[in-house]
């Protein structure tokens, strides 16, 4: 499966997107589950700090949840 690129900085988007919406790392993870993505604090907090690749399913995941386009995600990243 592909996977982003960690050094594109999109775990600092995931989390000003998280912010936005006004959810903590708890909350986001439980509608995540509730979607059928398990995920661990710690895997969520490695992605948010790009210690870790998220998957392409993850991050579609995260648009539902956050009400956001994909496009959200790679803010200023070009």
């Amino acid at each position: 499966m592909q996977k982003i690129r960690p050094d594109m900085d999109i775990g600092q988007n995931i989390q000003y997107q998280r912010k936005k919406s006004g959810l903590t790392q708890d909350q986001t993870i439980a509608q995540l589950q509730l979607l059928g993505i398990e995920i661990s604090k710690s895997t969520y907090a490695k992605i948010e700090t790009n210690r870790m690749n998220i998957k392409i399913s993850e991050l579609v995941a995260l648009c539902k949840i956050f009400h956001a386009n994909i496009s959200d995600f790679f803010e200023g990243l070009l």
